[in-house]
């Protein structure tokens, strides 16, 4: 009779750290006790564990518009609206149950891609109409 051996399963972190950071140009970042990851100084992702005692282990991602509350309607087991984050749309993934990993790397992927992109450029005003009305 053979005996099994257990291969250890890589943790939450771990793996997500592997999505996260095969990214191009994505960087690990503690912030508020837990891994953020960003790019270009952007954050894209950020694990949370046990958060102020919520029960679960999972990442929370930048998302776009009307993603987060489809999400959630769908599959509220898995995904849930974070705190904090959750009102400007991300969207939390739980890494605690049964994770299908190729999903967590659509989301986070879809974040990265979010906080990768150009910001719109910046409404400026030219230097003659901040002047004073009636100086010239």
């Amino acid at each position: 009779m053979r005996t099994r051996v257990a291969m250890p399963r890589p943790s939450p972190i771990d793996r997500l750290r592997k999505i996260c950071l095969a990214l191009p140009d994505a960087t690990e970042k503690q912030a508020w006790g837990e891994p953020t990851f960003r790019v270009r100084g952007r954050m894209f992702a950020m694990y949370a564990n046990n958060h102020h005692g919520d029960g679960r282990i999972a990442v929370w991602c930048k998302a776009p518009l009307g993603f987060q509350s489809m999400i959630v309607g769908v599959a509220p087991k898995r995904f849930f609206v974070p705190p904090y984050v959750g009102v400007n749309g991300w969207v939390g993934v739980r890494l605690d149950l049964e994770v299908d990993w190729k999903e967590v790397a659509s989301v986070v992927e879809q974040g990265y891609q979010m906080a990768a992109e150009k910001p719109p450029p910046r409404a400026t005003r030219s230097k003659k109409s901040r002047a004073a009305p009636g100086v010239r």
